[in-house]
């Protein structure tokens, strides 16, 4: 029978304003696609990120767009890859439905990836997150990640007195070692490349695991150049936004030389164009975690069961999955975080 896909628009709110070095969202625009074959319908989110995705544009374009790749889908019955690896997050949300409706079908309700982690057996190990904000915003999010159990915590940097910042960093480490708590960064470009690696020399001091993205991307003698000389290890998170040809992710990476790289299917060419930045980061002996995106819930269970499947069973490294407490308005799923790990739960 042939597909039909329809989409509806949604406005999630914040709880309390996300802050970055980019800007402070306060509501976050999705798109959801419900694909449906006649016998079983399946959702998934398209979630571009304002002034970040690749494939980010007004509203009504967006909407026309997406629909130009559904009308495909339902004439074809097929997801068009190579035309959408420009379009990452249509391409996730399509890439999710189609996996939804699949797995419906053969009487595995929402199991995209048949893992322990998608059956409720296995919990996947993530990092607390703390948002930007004053001094003591940070400080007291920052311990309240820790009294929840979370052994690895991300910092947002970049936006307030980087003084104030590192002395948070300090008062931090004074208090809980690096066997305790592993601290990561998150720069989101926001350091200017004359001041960077003096910035990233005073944080070495402190014994944090990774910075992700301390200058801006599209800057590749530059970053390649801190990746030689800085003192902390440099993971890549913009900088992969919109490079979607295998041969330029890879010629990238061994420019710039990270020592990880940072995945989010709406941005980094969906599940598919995931994949091909493991593999080839893997080959050229670079590390890498998955985070989500500022999705809902129907986003953020389709991103942890893929980092499930595609990292096995035994994934080392804590991951960024723990943004599906943000929204007031979230969509309903059986994901829970219990201590550092999230787990899809097996009673809903």
């Amino acid at each position: 029978m042939a597909m039909k896909v329809n989409i509806s628009e949604r406005v999630l709110h914040f709880k309390q304003p996300a802050g970055t070095s980019r800007g402070v969202y306060t509501e976050r625009r999705i798109w959801l696609v419900n694909v449906s074959d006649g016998e079983a319908v399946g959702v998934g989110e398209c979630a571009p990120l304002l002034d970040l995705s690749c494939d980010a544009m007004e509203p009504a374009v967006y909407n026309k767009v997406l629909r130009g790749f559904c009308d495909q889908v339902e004439q074809t019955g097929e997801i068009p890859y190579e035309e959408m690896r420009d379009y990452p997050s249509m391409l996730f949300g399509l890439e999710t439905a189609m996996m939804d409706v699949r797995s419906k079908k053969a009487d595995r309700k929402g199991i995209l990836f048949d893992t322990p982690f998608a059956r409720g057996e296995q919990g996947i190990t993530i990092n607390g997150l703390v948002w930007m904000g004053n001094h003591e915003e940070m400080l007291q999010r920052m311990e309240e990640k820790l009294k929840l159990g979370f052994r690895c915590v991300k910092l947002k940097v970049g936006a307030i007195d980087f003084d104030q910042e590192l002395d948070l960093v300090k008062r931090i480490r004074e208090r809980f070692s690096y066997h305790e708590v592993e601290l990561r960064l998150d720069a989101n470009g926001g350091f200017r490349p004359d001041e960077a690696l003096y910035k990233l020399e005073l944080l070495s001091q402190y014994a944090i695991h990774s910075i992700e993205q301390p200058i801006k991307q599209k800057q590749w003698a530059m970053m390649a150049e801190l990746c030689r000389e800085s003192p902390l290890p440099i993971a890549l998170d913009e900088e992969l936004i919109g490079i979607s040809d295998p041969d330029a992710k890879r010629q990238m990476l061994r420019i710039i030389k990270p020592r990880y790289i940072v995945l989010k299917p709406s941005l980094h060419g969906g599940m598919m164009g995931c994949r091909e930045w493991i593999e080839i980061a893997k080959d050229e002996g670079i590390g890498s975690w998955i985070t989500s995106a500022l999705e809902s819930n129907i986003g953020l269970n389709a991103i942890a069961q893929f980092c499930s499947e595609v990292y096995g069973e035994n994934i080392k490294m804590p991951q960024g999955l723990g943004t599906g407490q943000l929204f007031t308005d979230n969509i309903p799923m059986p994901l829970e975080i219990r201590g550092d790990k999230l787990w899809i739960s097996k009673n809903s």
